[in-house]
């Protein structure tokens, strides 16, 4: 029998303690995406650094030529496509380490003045160079890194090291966008693509005339001289067996630049309006090589070369193709 001793005793008498909690492991974070991060980045210079959107308006240039030739748009039509895709990336690198100085002023949003890519080093040009020498090689062999690609290779380079600041630059640019063109002949004889290079040309001699003007503004005679210009490539588009689908063709290029064009002809255009209508040009050229294509007796080769420009326009809104 307990006492009221014993009863007071067993209150106040410490309880056993309860097991303890096992501790707390401590809060670790997954840990920041930092190389992921940097890839994307470094990604996102490479696209700006060789203008992504532009660049798939290259390979329309070699299937103009080849269909032409009558060399058609097999694999080693393709691999010379490839080829001038390598060159016009290694051209871009060159042109923004050329202009590394002048950039840093005029665009400083560009990834030389950026120094996302190390200027004075420009070691991914050299790459580029070597890749296109190499599928050229493979895609036509000797003959036609001899006859079409060094000769393309040089009036790149005579661009963006030389002639580029001078009066005779976008004569240089529109000879090396036509040396594109008969790229695709590979080593067959060119002439019978010479008018779809000229065609080619004309467009690129008015829109490198305008492009001198992106920082600065233009005044409406530019836009009258891409605009005619533009009508020159679109004649040499055209046959007598004309049809509808070379019609939609060359409706859709005329729609996909002449509008900001007849814009600026009503009085001086800011800069902003001409990047616009620069990039309104680049993009063109996809729907002319589809004419061009039509011309050369491949309508189905001119469907995915028009159906590429929603795609370049959309990549253009988050890479500039200037």
């Amino acid at each position: 029998m307990s006492t009221p001793v014993d009863t007071v005793r067993a209150a106040t008498a410490p309880t056993p303690e309860a097991p303890a909690a096992p501790a707390t492991e401590p809060l670790v974070l997954p840990p920041f995406p930092g190389r992921a991060f940097h890839a994307r980045r470094t990604l996102r210079a490479y696209a700006e650094l060789v203008r992504a959107p532009a660049a798939i308006t290259v390979p329309g240039d070699v299937l103009a030529g080849a269909l032409a030739a009558g060399r058609g748009a097999g694999a080693r039509t393709l691999g010379l496509a490839g080829s001038s895709v390598c060159l016009y990336w290694a051209g871009m690198a060159l042109n923004d380490w050329a202009d590394r100085e002048l950039d840093a002023v005029e665009r400083p949003e560009r990834p030389c003045p950026r120094a996302a890519s190390a200027p004075g080093r420009p070691r991914h040009r050299r790459r580029a160079d070597r890749g296109r020498l190499g599928i050229a090689t493979l895609a036509g062999g000797p003959r036609t890194a001899l006859r079409r690609t060094l000769p393309l290779a040089a009036a790149v380079w005579s661009y963006d090291l030389g002639a580029k600041n001078t009066p005779f630059g976008p004569a240089v640019m529109a000879a090396a966008r036509a040396l594109d063109v008969l790229h695709g002949t590979g080593p067959g004889p060119a002439r019978p693509a010479l008018v779809p290079a000229a065609a080619v040309a004309a467009h690129t001699l008015g829109l490198t005339r305008l492009s001198r003007h992106e920082v600065d503004g233009a005044p409406p005679r530019e836009a009258a001289l891409t605009l005619a210009a533009s009508a020159v490539a679109a004649a040499g588009t055209v046959r007598r067996t004309t049809g509808p689908a070379q019609a939609a063709a060359l409706a859709l290029y005329a729609g996909s630049h002449v509008p900001a064009l007849v814009a600026m002809l009503r009085g001086p255009a800011a800069a902003p309006e001409v990047r616009k209508a620069v990039g309104a040009g680049i993009h063109a050229l996809l729907p002319l090589q589809a004419a061009l294509a039509v011309r050369g007796g491949a309508p189905r080769v001119a469907v995915p070369l028009a159906a590429a420009l929603p795609l370049v326009r959309r990549l253009a809104r988050k890479v500039s193709s200037t």
